[in-house]
């Protein structure tokens, strides 16, 4: 059964840096497709960040720049480093692994608060 734990959020002051931390189980990791979304109050749940199996990424206009997702397969955990934090991207940030087109597994979600 795959579960994916997410870590590292909190509040932080406008231009501030955190980073998010995804842990996974089971050996399937190194095959699949991670990515970060985001949910703000009263919005829907969008996409932030893209890593493929191989390394590549692709990241919502909104962050470009700004966010960085990386993977480390040795330790089954996806990253997402975030620079220049702004109020804006205040959410609640979720974990995602895709199976396949129809079949995904999510993190319970890490609260970022961004605010003077």
């Amino acid at each position: 059964q795959v579960q994916l734990v997410e870590s590292g959020g909190g509040l932080v002051q406008p231009g501030g840096s955190l980073r998010l931390s995804c842990a996974a189980s089971g050996s399937i990791f190194r095959l699949t497709t991670m990515g970060w979304y985001r949910q703000a109050p009263g919005k829907q749940r969008e996409l932030v960040a893209t890593i493929t199996n191989v390394g590549a990424t692709n990241y919502a206009d909104s962050v470009k720049g700004r966010f960085t997702i990386s993977r480390d397969n040795t330790k089954n955990t996806v990253y997402l480093q975030m620079n220049s934090l702004k109020p804006e991207d205040t959410a609640v940030y979720y974990c995602n692994m895709a199976i396949t087109t129809t079949v995904a597994y999510w993190g319970r979600g890490t609260q970022v608060t961004v605010s003077s």
